[in-house]
């Protein structure tokens, strides 16, 4: 298939989301590939269905062997009622249901030579290594990309081999770096300055660029990439510029990224010689030692026919014994590798091999899935040859065997969720009698889940997640006992997710989107002393973490996450002094909200409280209606009205605003101390010229014509060259006429600043236009909607707002993830992490553990990284003879009768030797030793929940446990936070 006719068949709607990570050329090869599976256990089928979701073009399924009852045990597809059945015919159907433009189909032959050069890719999942190795031979032979992979246990193998010559087209995901420039030199070589705060040291000596937007010495822009030289001072050596033209301004360096090959060996030369992915020596030996165990394993196999029985000693020294005799590795083709032979771990390996356990299959199909897309894609650098990986920590440190999994809640039902939901149903969590799974999520299933979600299918777009995949995950497991709830876990919903609720609980699994959701239940887990299990991706990088109180520390956001979510830019930057294209995709994404749906409102509260502007003294309000209002002095009544309004708005934002803001700033203002007003991230702007030939200015005319229309219940228009002719054929906006308007519009503390009476007389006049006619409609931001202009406007609006400050501008796809905060997201690494997590579910039911046996896993499959280590534990604070930690609370009995707050003071000197200030909630003040005598008088004979009754007005909810007060010091030491009191009621 041509990538003409792969890019009309690309569902961007289903796989918005997969396209931030792997973008448009990927994706179109990737639904042109066809991919050979064979094996369809546990393994087999996660991959299979990572594959389907990502709209792989063709999968072909091989596995002619029966299905079995230990298959039902990871094996997600199958059920009882496929019992002897192929396990590829009964997974076919499954499959296809996942995505129906993957075309799924069964090869019930052999796999022969004249098979494979059918297939772009093949993977053997839990196969001999004898046909291992006679498909690689054939693979390795073709050109034909071939994996191998498979799971003993807690241990995972996968073997890459995409032949010698396989190149990389995009070795990373990162997107390439782009600068503004500050000015060219001409000379040999040319320098190139960036402009201050730019990221100059992300360029390194060799790298490629390319040149676009600059002024004068045009002989730059769009030329063949040339290769710089980074100076000390942060300068750029560009080449010979010594007969370019003089520069003038603006401009952008763009990245080239540059194609990296790859050369594989067969499988049968990497045997002897293994390149395996690890983060250090000890690792590499680690892995080296597993590599060994792997082949001992396929020996014993060969000699006897099965598998090593489960905990069988015999059968462990036996592998041992085989390892030992094995052909020691090689570092070359002479050369062994002098590493011993770690025997524990090789009989660690024998003795738990014969298991198949769904958390394992799932992380490690994850991983091979992505391999595959790489292949396929040709984006991201592949394996280098060989990864393994063990969760052998799983194991009790006694030996004894794990204890069934009991009780446990799930937040939320994304594609974490989902993950988890099957990951859990499968290893049979709350599937007893008293047991049983809480899903939590108020959100609705939109079509872009589909390429992630595999509970979900497209006639339940529309349905509530939680309930969706609450059923599915019973069809996965008809014992297992689960409650969907639709209800947000926020503040608002504690009186669902109380005391009540959270005694019932176990632990928590979360799978949420955001770090204010993170935080809010990590404190509900704190103070409910409850175990967190919690994920999260972007694109290809994902996290699994666990808490365990008392253990582990508790859960804390990363502080920069913390600290930028949601965190808007200062508002005279984004207005008048923006410096990056994020500054300008706020402004636009401001522009939207004050012109399409506030000022709506705004009229339509007018319209019905019969209000002037004399009686609006609120200065937003009136900034809202200016440039709707003022624009236009009538209300539109057809699409030439809508097309006059954006074209005036159009000149007020990126003309003549610019030109006021130059009046009050001219580009040769200088401040006191001598340095120019203009300079260093303050770039001075420059008016643009409204040209009906820039796509840029004519895209932003008709999506906000559009948006106005829509405001106004009137018919668009999506005929640009119609557009064009219209446009030739209206009258300019006078500026004479809209100086009022702009001129206020520019907030700065000057007079003309002022919106004063005539100002306010004028646009009274023009609101009662608005007064006569049906109510306005405002437009909600929606950011999946490609027909709606909304995304249009924001990025042709940020667009301009970049020429007009000389800043490189970034493309849509860029621009809609970063105004509809659309988190990349694709199959492979939520079903890696989702099975990482599943690893410490393990842990986390079997028992108590120590910190040792817990970990926190990173990866980023992008750049084969993965790193595994063991949670800090909390920290440990003290004040005189008081120790505690993050998980501990101090408790107070209500007592019969209760306790009045001065016998609640007398308790904490007398138990704890504090003199303390308490708060309910950090927000109500109990007590204060400060108080007056009069006040202290008022407030201590009363009981506490008496008091706290009169302070908040609000009496303790039935069913309500504990009330939770914040101790701190009194005196010297003020800034004590000591653990919370729970008065128990």
């Amino acid at each position: 298939m041509d990538a003409l006719d792969a890019s009309k068949l690309l569902d961007e709607e289903l796989y918005s989301r997969q396209l931030y990570v792997l973008g448009s050329p990927a994706m179109q090869r990737i639904q042109g590939a066809r991919v050979l599976v064979s094996g369809l256990q546990g393994l087999g089928a996660e991959v299979a269905k990572n594959l389907v979701l990502m709209g792989v073009g063709s999968l072909t399924l091989h596995d002619p062997h029966p299905t079995c009852w230990s298959d039902l045990a990871a094996q997600f597809l199958l059920s009882e009622q496929d019992l002897e059945r192929s396990r590829a015919e009964a997974s076919q159907e499954l499959l296809a249901q996942l995505n129906r433009a993957v075309q799924v189909v069964v090869h019930t032959g052999d796999i022969t030579e004249d098979l494979l050069l059918d297939f772009q890719v093949v993977v053997l999942t839990a196969a001999k290594l004898e046909e291992q190795l006679k498909v690689g031979t054939l693979c390795h032979k073709h050109g034909v990309c071939f994996l191998a992979a498979d799971t003993r246990g807690l241990v995972g193998q996968l073997f890459c081999d995409f032949g010698e010559d396989f190149t990389v087209q995009d070795p990373t995901e990162a997107e390439p770096l782009t600068a503004a420039i500050q000015h060219i030199s001409q000379g040999s070589p040319g320098i190139l300055t960036l402009r201050k705060g730019a990221n100059t040291h992300y360029f390194r000596d060799g790298d490629l660029v390319t040149f676009s937007g600059i002024e004068g010495m045009v002989e730059l822009n769009d030329c063949d990439p040339r290769s710089i030289h980074v100076r000390e001072d942060g300068s750029l050596e560009i080449g010979d510029t010594t007969t370019f033209s003089r520069y003038l301004r603006g401009g952008a360096i763009t990245e080239v990224k540059r194609p990296k090959t790859v050369r594989h060996k067969s499988l049968d030369t990497a045997l002897l010689q293994p390149h395996v992915v690890a983060q250090s020596s000890q690792e590499v030996h680690h892995a080296h030692c597993l590599h060994q165990a792997f082949c001992a394993l396929h020996k014993f196999q060969h000699l006897h026919g099965r598998p090593p029985q489960p905990w069988d000693p015999v059968d462990a020294e036996t592998v041992v014994g085989l390892a030992r005799d094995l052909e020691p590795l090689k570092r070359t083709e002479e050369e062994p590798l002098e590493e011993p032979l770690d025997e524990a771990l090789v009989r660690t390996v024998a003795l738990s091999s014969a298991g198949v356990l769904s958390p394992m299959v799932a992380m490690l199909g994850a991983v091979a899935a992505q391999e595959v897309l790489k292949a396929i894609s040709r984006k991201f650098m592949p394996l280098d040859q060989w990864l393994y990986f063990d969760a052998l920590d799983c194991l009790p440190e006694d030996g004894e065997l794990l204890p069934s999994p009991e009780d446990c809640a799930l937040v939320g039902a994304g594609a974490i969720g989902c993950e988890l939901l099957k990951v859990f149903a499968l290893v049979g969590l709350g599937a007893g009698n008293s047991g049983g799974l809480t899903v939590v999520d108020m959100d609705h299933i939109e079509r872009s889940n589909l390429s992630r979600q595999f509970l979900f299918r497209s006639q339940d777009v529309g349905r509530p997640k939680a309930e969706v995949a609450a059923a599915a995950a019973r069809g996965l497991n008809p014992d297992l006992q689960v409650i969907p709830l639709t209800y947000p876990l926020d503040p608002t919903t504690e009186h669902i997710y109380g005391d009540n609720f959270f005694s019932r609980v176990d632990g928590v699994a979360a799978a949420l989107d955001s770090f204010q959701a993170r935080r809010y239940v990590a404190a509900r887990c704190t103070h409910y002393l409850k175990p967190l299990l919690e994920a999260g991706t972007s694109g290809t990088w994902g996290s699994a973490t666990v808490f365990m109180p008392h253990v582990t520390e508790a859960y804390r956001a990363p502080a920069s996450a913390a600290a930028s979510e949601d965190a808007p830019y200062p508002v005279c930057t984004v207005r008048y002094f923006p410096s990056t294209a994020e500054h300008t995709l706020q402004w636009a994404r401001h522009e939207f909200e004050e012109l399409f749906r506030l000022s709506a409102e705004t009229i339509n509260h007018h319209q019905q409280a019969h209000t002037s502007l004399a009686d609006m003294d609120e200065p937003q309000t009136l900034t809202l209606l200016k440039p709707v209002l003022g624009v236009l002095r009538v209300r539109p009544q057809n699409w030439q009205d809508c097309v006059a309004w954006a074209l005036g708005h159009w000149k007020l934002c990126f003309h003549y605003g610019i030109k006021q803001l130059l009046r009050h700033f001219p580009p040769n203002k200088v401040l006191e101390d001598g340095t120019p007003f203009w300079s260093g991230p303050k770039q001075c702007p420059q008016p643009l010229e409204f040209d009906t030939n820039q796509d840029t200015h004519l895209l932003y005319v008709l999506a906000a014509a559009n948006l106005y229309a829509q405001m106004h219940g009137l018919p668009g228009s999506q005929d640009w060259t119609a557009l064009r002719e219209l446009l030739k054929l209206l009258p300019q906006p006078d500026p004479q006429q809209m100086a009022p308007i702009f001129a206020s519009n520019l907030e700065l503390a000057s007079a003309s600043a002022e919106f004063g009476p005539e100002q306010q007389k004028e646009l009274n006049k023009a609101l009662e236009v608005w007064s006569v006619g049906p109510p306005l409609k405002p437009l909600m931001f929606e950011k999946d909607d490609d027909s709606n202009f909304h995304v249009d406007f924001v990025v042709a609006a940020a667009s301009l707002r970049c020429q007009n400050y000389g800043i490189p501008p970034v493309n849509r796809a860029q621009s809609k993830r970063i105004v509809g905060q659309i988190i990349p997201a694709i199959a492979t690494t939520t079903a890696a992490v989702a099975g990482l997590l599943g690893l410490e579910l393990y842990k986390v039911v079997s028992g108590p553990r120590p910190r040792s046996a817990f970990r926190h896993s990173y990866l980023h499959l992008a750049e084969n990284y993965l790193i595994r280590y063991m949670p800090f534990a909390p920290a440990i604070q003290t004040f005189h003879h008081l120790k505690w930690t993050s998980w501990d609370r101090l408790k107070v009995p209500a007592g019969q009768p209760e306790r009045t707050l001065e016998s609640l003071l007398a308790h904490l000197q007398e138990q704890h030797g504090l003199r303390v200030r308490i708060l309910l909630h950090g927000s109500a003040l109990l007590y204060a030793a400060g108080w007056s005598p009069e006040k202290q008088a008022q407030h201590l004979p009363l009981r506490v929940t008496e008091l706290v009754q009169q302070l908040t007005g609000q009496a303790p909810a039935p069913g309500q446990r504990v009330l939770v007060l914040e101790l701190s010091c009194e005196g010297d030491d003020e800034d004590t936070a000591f653990p919370p009191l729970h008065y128990e009621l």
